[in-house]
């Protein structure tokens, strides 16, 4: 505007004169209008979100630049920031709008700034300001309080949990806030603070404290500038004497094994008393193993404690792996794992065979001599084996007849206990007749003498 007001100023100083010089054509509607920014209002400028979020819009106008950018500074971060978006142009004049989303956690004052720019010329920054409030506090709410077990000995583990819900377009998780778990001793009327925990996704927290006497435990929030303070209810846990440790000692043996022989184990069971660490009697302890490779120990055979609290087992060795006593634990007593004892278990070499035992066909003899053609030729004999001393053998003997150049098998028959041999075949044409053993898994092979018989017509 300033621009314009000078050019016409000049424009009446120099009177009919100018008016005589013909200006060039167009040369007023060549004439830029100066760069400027205006119009920027925030609505609405103060935004209640006490019962849920809302949304602020921004608008503005500007002539002569080409983009625009916003920028918001207050307490936290926006959500569904957006624009400058362009919503119309007349001429030289563009409108501008950008909105975004503000909760309870936005609470404050609020700047917005935008700025218009334009290659070649100075960027034009307005700012406005509004207020974010909320009226009231919210209202929170401890749910699903637990404190578990119910029932524990002295010392033992309480796992405290729940969850921290704020009144925010419903009742939603309330993250990132400390709350902290409070105890009232049975027979008592205060309760003690005993440990702060902070809520995570969705408002749940967890704490581990430890369980001294029983009593009551429950959460509490304290609140802040936002949020009313909660508690919950209460929930009640026995704690009972605790339970006497115990300890186990464990060996292994033999180490190596060769596979499918015996494995020993042995070892003591101890509980800590009055007294010091006393071997106890009549518990029953579990063997367990795991096989090289595996993750899970598995159940071989038990054993129960005698005299002094010591146990033994045994068990058939079958492959290389871990070793361990478990004792499970009884009334007034903890259980207890010994340390792993490693065994490995080796194939066995096997014993040479044993020298086979000589054996001798002795007394063959085929009769009748001669025989006629048609009629029984018998064949007669023993065998012996030498086994510190030659006795009698019961195993199976062919056999065989000379013919055409080599002897041929004809039939096989057994001796007896005693090693004893006989059998017969009918007579067809002369030859040499004989035995022979080929030898078993015992006894080595051996063959009689041979016998001549003539068959006659």
């Amino acid at each position: 505007m300033f621009h314009r007001i000078r050019a016409a100023v000049v424009a009446l100083a120099v009177g009919a004169g100018a008016l005589a010089l013909a200006p060039a054509a167009g040369a007023a509607a060549a004439a830029a209008p100066d760069p400027e920014l205006s119009k920027l209002s925030v609505s609405p400028d103060t935004l209640d979100v006490t019962a849920a979020p809302g949304r602020v819009t921004v608008t503005f106008d500007s002539v002569g630049y080409d983009t625009a950018s916003i920028r918001w500074s207050g307490p936290g971060s926006p959500a569904d920031a957006s624009g400058p978006t362009k919503t119309g142009t007349s001429g030289d004049k563009t409108s501008w709008k950008a909105s975004a989303v503000f909760d309870a956690d936005n609470a404050g004052d609020w700047t917005v700034a935008v700025t218009a720019r334009k290659s070649g010329i100075a960027d034009n920054t307005n700012t406005a300001t509004f207020k974010v409030t909320v009226k009231s506090k919210l209202d929170t709410k401890i749910v699903d309080f637990d404190a578990d077990p119910d029932a524990v000995r002295k010392g033992g583990t309480i796992i405290a949990s729940g969850q921290l819900k704020l009144e925010r377009s419903g009742w939603k998780g309330y993250e990132g806030q400390p709350v902290k778990i409070t105890f009232r001793a049975k027979g008592t009327d205060a309760y003690a603070h005993i440990t702060t925990t902070t809520t995570g996704r969705d408002g749940w927290f967890r704490a581990r404290v430890k369980a001294e006497t029983t009593g009551w435990w429950r959460a509490e929030f304290l609140g802040n500038d936002k949020a009313n303070g909660s508690v919950s209810d209460s929930d009640g846990v026995s704690v009972g004497q605790a339970d006497s440790p115990s300890r186990l000692s464990f060996d292994a043996y033999p180490e190596p094994v060769d596979k499918g022989d015996e494995l020993n184990f042995k070892g003591t069971l101890q509980v800590l008393g009055g007294h010091g660490w006393d071997g106890r009697s009549g518990y029953r302890v579990s063997i367990q193993f795991r096989a090289d490779g595996s993750r899970h120990w598995e159940h071989v055979t038990s054993a129960v404690t005698g005299r002094h609290g010591r146990y033994g087992a045994d068990a058939t060795a079958v492959t290389s792996g871990w070793w361990r006593a478990v004792f499970a634990g009884a009334h007034g007593v903890d259980g207890s794992t010994s340390s792993g004892d490693w065994v490995r278990v080796e194939r066995p070499t096997p014993p040479p065979p044993p020298d086979k035992l000589s054996s001798s066909l002795v007394s063959f003899n085929a009769y009748p001599e001669p025989v006629k053609r048609g009629k029984w030729l018998h064949f007669k004999g023993r065998l012996l084996v030498n086994d510190g001393g030659w006795e009698g053998y019961e195993a199976q003997v062919g056999l065989y007849k000379w013919s055409k150049g080599k002897w041929r098998f004809v039939k096989t028959t057994w001796s007896n206990d005693n090693g004893y041999l006989h059998t017969k075949v009918k007579a067809s044409t002369s030859g040499y007749w004989k035995f022979y053993f080929r030898g078993d898994s015992d006894a080595k092979a051996d063959s009689s003498r041979k016998d001549y018989v003539k068959v006659k017509k």
